[in-house]
């Protein structure tokens, strides 16, 4: 048809498929200007390509397909300020929240490149600083399931109320299991975060004398990281005064195979 465009053509010239124009006359976002009754073909005019342009913009800079629907409605100079002004904001805020996982990711890659296998079967003493979890407890009878349920009510909460995380999770392990011989069974469970007032979840861990270990491998045989920690007590003549703290550094979330884990295990001392 004469000084108007078929979908293909719209299609091609605005590098938009044909599928995404069909969804958006179905929604009454953007209708053709002309549907042939015999075959259904739709047709659009030369000064729709600019109102189309308009969506594809608006769609770009971040609007929901039900906010640029309605701000088309009736749309001038005046109403534009107003919600791109209001996206400005939007924008921003998506920015910190980028920049705050960006940080998160780049502290997250530090300490695997960081990671020492020459402190495999080492046993240190360690002071650490203030810092905060979001703990869940795990329901008895401790199962690895329960453990992993009580895990993901911490990252639910974490997402749902925008908490920051360093994408770290770990579990607590009463210290009257650990000298019994089960090293397996945590009642807690936890994801790292920083301090704040939005969860009465968040724990601090106090800044204070520590000793740790690192085990490296299937979570199954941690048990001996704990027996090298017991034992340099022992022998130091050290008195543990916290269950265990469980940081994983290297989990399920960064590999798929089990024998790279690596978990530091952290008490305090008296």
């Amino acid at each position: 048809m004469e000084n108007m465009f078929s979908i293909g053509e719209l299609s091609k010239y605005q590098n938009i498929s044909k599928q995404t124009l069909i969804f958006y006359d179905k929604i009454g976002l953007f209708c053709p200007e002309y549907v042939d009754s015999k075959n259904g073909y739709r047709y659009y005019s030369a000064k729709q390509i600019d109102y189309l342009d308009t969506i594809l913009v608006m769609k770009k800079i971040g609007f929901s397909l039900k906010e640029i629907q309605e701000h088309m409605k009736n749309y001038n100079i005046e109403n534009s300020i107003s919600v791109m002004t209001n996206q400005i904001g939007v924008i921003e805020k998506q920015v910190d929240e980028l920049n705050h996982i960006k940080n998160k990711l780049t502290h997250k890659v530090s300490q695997l490149k960081a990671i020492d296998f020459s402190k495999k079967e080492l046993v240190e003493i360690e002071e650490i600083n203030e810092q905060y979890i979001l703990m869940y407890p795990v329901e008895s009878p401790y199962t690895p399931a329960k453990v992993s349920i009580a895990t993901k009510k911490c990252l639910s909460e974490a997402f749902a109320k925008e908490l920051p995380t360093f994408f770290q999770i770990g579990v607590s392990v009463p210290l009257k299991h650990i000298v019994s011989g089960d090293c397996i069974s945590a009642t807690k469970a936890f994801v790292s975060t920083e301090k704040t007032n939005e969860s009465e979840n968040v724990y601090t861990l106090p800044k204070g004398k520590t000793v740790c270990a690192y085990h490296f491998g299937d979570y199954s045989t941690i048990g001996e990281a704990y027996g090298r920690i017991l034992e340099y007590c022992r022998k130091n003549r050290l008195k543990i005064i916290s269950d265990s703290y469980e940081f994983c550094i290297n989990d399920y979330i960064t590999t798929g195979n089990e024998k790279e884990f690596i978990t530091k295990i952290i008490f305090y001392l008296e």
